[in-house]
């Protein structure tokens, strides 16, 4: 190992340590704020919000049964263990993310040290809101991961998909994903991911039966009951198209551009997995699309911007990956005014800080559908000037002339 290379890695470790120190500060400062603000007291608040409906989740029955073993812990213990893990899930999605975005299962290394790449992805607005709020979209991002990560014939590849889908569900759409891309591996997936989900919806009508049908039935057409969805720290598109339209009902355009955006994000996905053979360019594409078309995207479920980042640097788009990392550390949409519903009253240049997000990930659905459409008009091109084959001539008598 030379000089430099040693100088390089030690100033990489040294401004990880920092950066680390430096997020692990502001969580001790903004922690106990936090949950001095909810817990009034904590186990019977929240023991009558999950009760009557009242918390913006939304979570199945299945999820109730998952958290069980989070209440043997008290809950200081508990606190430390929600931070710390959630650390280190990031650190086994910044491994998932380069393996996926390389294109090698065998792929453990990242160009840059891992601990740098989990310094900075601490102030990562998502990843930190993640931590602060000791949210679960980081144990649902590497589950997903993972899955769709495995090789084909990997046993019960699929089953992760079906059980994050049944905790929490925007992820339901990635059995979709892997039933239209067409391939037989991903389609076997597909049907296991399914599998799966229906296994977690029996496992909770059996243990809560009466919740699950309720949820079943009537709170998961419930598009309001997830929370207010005109706040700013909603990423959805409801969120950018109630805030826009200055109304806490979007209507029925919100819903007719869910479904676009859905089949343009499954299109999109599918032509990368088959132009490509791979989901370099799938998964983000149907991450960020069920993150638009989810009625309540808050700013914490959009950890899917690590897995995002990974593919660009993997393709070397260092200055799209800035321009990313920025947006999702900029934190614009805590600029704009939040009394008393004011996000309904946004003028049109605080729109575009209140939905940083949104339009972000509406641009690289763009971009992918540009690149496609790009890629089709080449290949006709091509196709149009490239030469005819000679035609065959008979063969010669040369040889039997020269006998004769």
């Amino acid at each position: 190992m030379t000089l430099p290379t040693v100088t390089v890695r030690s100033l990489l470790a040294v401004g990880a340590l920092v950066l680390s120190l430096t997020a692990l500060t502001a969580l001790t400062a903004l922690c106990p704020a936090q949950y001095a603000l909810l817990a009034q007291p904590i186990p019977v608040a929240e023991r009558v919000a999950v009760t009557e409906w009242r918390l913006p989740a939304t979570s199945p029955p299945f999820a109730a049964i998952l958290f069980v073993p989070a209440t043997w812990l008290p809950v200081a213990t508990l606190k430390a263990v929600v931070v710390v893990g959630n650390v280190l899930l990031l650190a086994l999605l910044v491994r998932l993310s380069w393996r996926f975005a390389a294109r090698r299962p065998d792929t453990a290394t990242t160009p840059v040290p891992v601990s740098v790449l989990v310094a900075v992805g601490l102030w990562l607005e998502p990843v930190f809101r993640t931590v602060l709020h000791g949210e679960i979209s980081l144990a649902l991002a590497c589950l997903v991961l993972w899955d769709l990560t495995r090789p084909d014939h990997a046993l019960g590849k699929g089953f992760a998909v079906g059980i994050a889908a049944g905790v929490e569900l925007t992820p339901a759409l990635f059995i979709a994903y892997l039933l239209v891309t067409g391939r037989s591996g991903d389609v076997r997936a597909g049907l296991t991911a399914l599998a799966s989900l229906i296994g977690t919806m029996l496992l909770g009508a059996l243990v809560l039966p009466r919740s699950s049908l309720d949820f079943w039935t009537l709170r998961v057409f419930e598009t309001s009951r997830p929370g207010e969805a005109w706040r700013a720290d909603n990423q959805s598109l409801q969120g950018l198209f109630a805030r826009a339209l200055h109304t806490p009902e979007p209507g029925v355009g919100w819903a007719v551009a869910c479904v676009v955006i859905t089949f343009a994000g499954l299109w999109l996905a599918r032509r990368a997995v088959v132009r490509a053979g791979h989901g370099t360019w799938g998964v983000p594409a149907i991450a960020l699309t069920a993150l638009l078309v989810s009625p309540v995207s808050w700013s914490h479920h959009w950890v899917w911007c690590v897995p995002l980042l990974a593919v660009l640097l993997a393709e070397g788009r260092w200055r799209t990956a800035a321009v990313v990392a920025l947006v999702f550390s900029a934190r614009t949409f805590l600029l704009v005014p939040h009394e008393d519903g004011a996000e309904l009253q946004l003028p049109w240049w605080q729109q575009v800080l209140a939905a940083p997000y949104t339009l972000l990930a509406l641009a690289v659905l763009a971009a992918l559908a540009y690149a496609a459409h790009h890629r089709r008009i080449t290949d006709r091109r091509l196709a149009a000037v490239r030469p005819l084959p000679l035609p065959q001539l008979p063969a010669s008598n040369s040889s039997a002339s020269t006998m004769r």
